[in-house]
């Protein structure tokens, strides 16, 4: 009997050591599959926002859609409409807009 509780217990260390090397894998993969990409796209938007220049067509994280008509090394001034500007830090300009599409006149 004595034996028999034995046999039973030594499976038991194999399995710590095998939790221990599915934590560090899971870890290893959290790393590449969620936090890797989300450090690629921060870079990707530091470099967008640093390139801005006069004249682009950008969209601001609100949903506003303008002309860069000013910058500076904070903030960006978007003009909307004619003759309107609005002024934005710069983290708050989300993507430039390639090919503007105009509304269909009501």
């Amino acid at each position: 009997m004595l034996a028999s509780l034995f046999l039973q217990a030594a499976p038991a260390s194999t399995g710590g050591i095998t939790q221990v090397i599915l934590l560090v894998g899971m870890g290893i993969v959290m790393y590449f599959f969620m936090f890797r990409p989300q450090q690629k796209r921060q870079a990707e938007a530091k470099k967008f926002r640093a390139a801005l220049a006069k004249g682009s067509s950008v969209v601001t994280i609100g949903g506003l859609h303008g002309k860069v008509v000013d910058l500076n090394e904070e903030t960006v001034t978007v003009e909307v409409d004619k003759g309107v500007r609005l002024r934005f830090d710069r983290s708050a300009i989300a993507r430039e807009v390639v090919g503007k599409t105009t509304a269909p006149a009501a």
